[in-house]
């Protein structure tokens, strides 16, 4: 009997907000919120970006005057629908209108008048030119004459072409949440995802790891492009070049798999698998498969999955915006008809299937928590959905290593397969819908639109739901796909289905017979079906079935019987009420971030090994050493 993979929680943030609880999912379809929907969503925004915080028990706003709950919306909604979502580049990573670089300047010394400067003995160049002739004068100066040109760099700045981006909410700071000591902004935002998450499942944690043995939890995470900013790998590699030393951090925490990392030494604990991949866009969806199969396998029981990404930086945008991958000023303007003096409007800059001029960058992090179906029962735990299976499959020969390929069909059909032999035909054709990859280039539109019309001819679909998360929220990477899955829950929560609010119609040549892609928002019934959808650049595909909880529930009936369902009942009323504990505290700002710095050390000398197993202080369970031999045909 193979174990089935459910989600028990997710936690995250990206530019919507917080991923727990929908928060960040509800932003985006703000308007077709009901009333106390919409109040919930605007206080947890609120908090997060720091425009009230909880004062002796009572909300206040940054000048300490009281705020009312029912007043947070007419005092602070432009303001934080100004402040989420896609938007123009806030300074706190770059300014996009006066965007640093180093210009080269060429000094021409004149037949009269050689270059004559003074400085200090130490800064001279090592070696000293040639055609430099140093006098040295008092106090360890010296006076330089060059009787040639001299080519120095200097300060300068540049207009941006790229000049929006999804970014966290305007005010949200995750490194004055915990003691971050000098942590990448992509890590400090790992912490944060990995609380919500985790806190997200009304379980105590301690709980989780006493119920399994130490070896059955696992840790999936990496990142794509790692922590480029001036306090990962960003910064390292450019310090020398602006004259400042690299710092003893910068190269270990830039690492695209420090996420993982972090998860274990200072969130969970765990001794168990850890486990990275990268896959460009496909990288959540690759870590994914991994934790789905070790949980079928029986490998693990607890799944931690994630991904992260904090690349707004100018060498990053400019690297993307070089392969005329992202949207920039020029082709807004030209698709709206703008003039050279006008602004575009920068919240519209990712358009999926529609006209549109490339992706537009975001930053994100997202944290799953999946078990095996039988431990989900024995803890109460409440069920978001199941996975059954993640499809991968590469594009086989190319001439551009960015151009599409077969790979996506593959996946794509796989799943749609899946999901039929799973739930029947009337499922798939009726209640099923794509979170797309969506990019918004041109030739994504093109090539995407027209796999799931051959999918959808196929097994005879007809207005195939269709939503792009990137519309709203950015191309965030490496958690691409988990901002996708956070967005699925939703769905299967609220029943709204998100339309590609950015586009005034579906471009003309995007394959839409057999498809349903709005631009507005609507009301959908139950759905049964999502599939997360990756077509990642290099030829990283890669598709998940995912099975709504009503479906699961039906599932887990089916195999474990009413006595257990029963009695998962009876438990899941403290985990519910746990829940709701939880997304009260987090909608009020009280987030109270797990870090574990050096908390619950294992002493070697405490470990205890015998032929059998091991016993590791701290965890309640022993690893059981295996006795099995798998291949006891071959001696």
């Amino acid at each position: 009997m193979t174990a089935l993979p459910v989600i028990v929680g997710m936690g995250g943030i990206n530019a919507a907000g917080r991923t727990s609880f929908h928060q960040g999912y509800r932003r985006i379809v703000l308007d077709s919120l009901n009333a106390q929907d919409r109040s919930e969503t605007f206080l947890g925004l609120a908090t997060l970006m720091n425009l009230v915080s909880v004062v002796n028990g009572q909300l206040q706003d940054a000048q300490g005057n009281n705020v009312e709950q029912s007043d947070i919306e007419a005092r602070f909604g432009e303001q934080i629908i100004a402040g989420t979502l896609i938007r123009k580049i806030e300074k706190e990573h770059f300014d996009a209108d006066a965007t640093p670089w180093q210009q080269k300047m060429t000094l021409n010394a004149s037949s009269d008048n050689a270059i004559v400067f003074e400085t200090r003995a130490r800064d001279l160049p090592t070696p000293v030119p040639a055609s430099w002739q140093v006098e040295e004068l008092e106090g360890k100066k010296v006076k330089v004459t060059i009787a040639a040109d001299l080519d120095v760099k200097h300060d300068s700045t540049r207009d941006n072409p790229i000049k929006s981006a999804g970014q966290f909410p305007t005010g949200f700071d995750p490194s004055v949440m915990y003691n971050s000591r000098y942590q990448p902004r992509g890590l400090q935002a790992t912490i944060f995802a990995a609380t919500d998450a985790i806190k997200s499942t009304g379980l105590d944690w301690q709980h989780i790891m006493n119920s399994v043995e130490p070896d059955k939890i696992g840790t999936y995470s990496a990142s794509v492009i790692g922590q480029m900013d001036d306090k990962g790998l960003g910064g390292l590699v450019k310090a020398r070049q602006q004259g400042d030393r690299v710092s003893t951090k910068q190269l270990a925490l830039g690492l695209n798999t420090m996420s993982t990392d972090f998860i274990n030494a200072y969130v969970t604990g765990n001794v168990g698998t850890t486990f990275s991949t990268s896959g460009a866009c496909a990288t959540f969806l690759y870590n994914l498969r991994a934790a789905v199969n070790d949980i079928q396998a029986g490998r693990t029981r607890v799944a931690v999955v994630a991904s992260v990404e904090c690349a707004i930086t100018p060498e990053v945008i400019e690297g993307f915006g070089n392969m005329s991958a992202l949207a920039n000023v020029e082709g807004l303007r030209r698709l709206d008809n703008l003039s050279s003096d006008e602004e575009p409007d920068y919240r519209k800059s990712s358009r999926p299937f529609g006209d549109n001029c490339g992706f537009t960058l975001g930053e994100g992090a997202q944290v799953a928590i999946l078990m095996d179906d039988a431990l989900a029962l024995e803890l109460g735990a409440d069920i978001m959905g199941c996975v059954p299976d993640v499809f991968v499959n590469a594009d086989g020969i190319k001439k551009s290593i960015t151009s599409p390929g077969p790979g996506n069909y593959i996946t794509m059909a796989k799943s749609a397969a899946l999901a039929t032999s799973l739930l029947g035909k009337k499922a798939l054709q009726e209640r099923s819908f794509i979170l797309a990859h969506g990019s918004s280039t041109p030739l994504n539109r093109v090539t995407e639109s027209l796999i799931y019309h051959k999918v959808a001819q196929t097994f005879a679909i007809d207005n195939w739901k269709v939503t792009a998360p990137k519309a709203y929220v950015g191309h965030t990477i490496a958690p691409a796909s988990g901002d996708q899955l956070a967005i699925a829950l939703g769905v299967f929560s609220h029943n709204i289905m998100p339309g590609i609010t950015t586009i005034d119609k579906v471009a003309d040549d995007v394959y839409t017979d057999h498809l349903d892609i709005r631009n507005s928002h609507y009301e959908c019934a139950d759905m049964d079906i999502a599939f997360i959808n990756s077509k990642g650049f290099g030829g990283n595909n890669a598709t998940a079935t995912v099975l709504s909880p009503k479906v699961t529930m039906q599932m887990l009936a089916k195999r474990h019987g009413d006595e257990v369902m029963s009695s998962y009942a009876q438990k899941n009323v403290a985990i519910k009420a746990a829940q709701q504990t939880y997304q009260a505290q987090a909608d009020l700002g009280q987030y109270e971030l797990i870090y574990r710095f050096g908390d619950g050390l294992i002493d070697d000398n405490d470990i205890v090994i015998d032929e059998q197993s091991i016993q590791l202080p701290g965890f309640e369970k022993a690893i059981t050493f295996s006795t099995t031999n798998s291949y006891q045909d071959m001696f």
